[in-house]
């Protein structure tokens, strides 16, 4: 009998991909998305395979899938500032409620459960390089803390249900990620770069540019996160790219990366935005025998291809509209 696995946040960027690996690594794959941001084109591919199944469903609502289970991966969340402050009560709601689901279900099913957590629970912090072992720095009533804090409620019950309920629980803690499938217009620093290059806009930069982000590409992801899944370690986990670097350098990147000739703007930094980032990867190297592979100007090439490869209305595309959550 295939293993069984069910990854919610399916239609997303890390869901999809994730989708792709464990169909390739042999599973049966049942996915879960209530499409608020995910997009089923990122699935499209897999409908065919017998081994694939999708559900549209959201998580805050009772979840129920027959049969058996392994494992189940939680990524359904909006991960964008863009999609978190339009939607605050259901980012909130699918870190608290959808979580808490989740673990019900792998509870029942005596499945592992993975669930992805996030550098933002070190909010804007006060040590450099992160590591697991830091609080963090959150303002948990700024517009970011909606995502913030419902990322250390999902941490914090997540340990709970491991031990009170015995529950096989794994936690990662994912730093700023990239590559094909990303939507243009999500509010990210990459795919906003690209997508105004695309259309011939300046490109815009918060603050002064001296804000730093470390860029880890999807596939390298990816495998730290089926690593982490078939390990043994409960505590959390971060997965990233230490290779840093200011947000002014990484503009310059794009813009040499897409030959376009246009400028780089500056604008105010937004309320709560972490001045440094960058993951301290001492357990992935140590535990998983885990670190990124593939170097920045790779990543960024792969990346820029899949975007200019789009069809054109597509770089135009605005944000989607959201239906007010109760």
């Amino acid at each position: 009998m295939k293993k069984r696995v069910l990854i919610t946040g399916a239609a997303g960027f890390l869901g999809s991909h994730l989708c792709d690996r464990f169909i390739k690594e042999g599973y049966h794959v049942i996915a879960m998305d209530n499409l608020i941001t995910g997009d089923l084109k990122n699935l499209e591919h897999l409908f065919p395979n017998p081994d694939f199944e999708f559900y549209h469903h959201d998580v805050t609502k009772y979840i129920h899938v027959p049969g058996s289970l392994d494992y189940i991966l939680h990524f359904a969340s909006p991960a964008s500032p863009i999609d978190y402050l339009k939607i605050p009560i259901q980012t909130l709601k699918v870190g608290a409620m959808g979580t808490h689901n989740c673990l019900g279900l792998a509870k029942a099913k005596g499945a592992r459960i993975l669930v992805a957590s996030t550098s933002e629970v070190y909010g804007d912090p006060l040590i450099h390089p992160q590591t697991e072992e830091y609080w963090g720095n959150v303002n948990p009533v700024g517009p970011r803390g909606v995502y913030d804090e419902a990322k250390r409620y999902m941490e914090s019950i997540t340990m709970a249900y491991h031990t009170f309920h015995k529950v096989e629980t794994r936690i990662i803690r994912i730093f700023n990620t990239y590559g094909p499938r990303m939507r243009l217009n999500d509010g990210r620093a990459l795919p906003a770069f690209i997508g105004q290059a695309l259309r011939g806009e300046n490109i815009t930069v918060f603050g002064d540019g001296s804000q730093t982000r470390s860029f880890c590409y999807v596939s390298d992801l990816v495998e730290g996160i089926y690593r982490l899944l078939l390990s043994d370690y409960v505590n959390p986990v971060n997965i990233g790219n230490p290779d840093e670097i200011s947000l002014k350098d990484f503009a310059e990147e794009v813009l040499s990366l897409t030959g376009n000739a246009v400028k780089i703007i500056y604008k105010p930094l937004p309320v709560d935005d972490p001045k440094q980032r960058k993951p301290d990867i001492t357990k992935a190297k140590a535990i998983l025998n885990w670190e990124p592979k593939v170097n920045r100007a790779e990543g960024l090439k792969d990346t820029y291809n899949y975007f200019k490869s789009l069809p054109p209305e597509e770089w135009f595309k605005q944000p989607k509209e959201f239906v007010s959550s109760k």
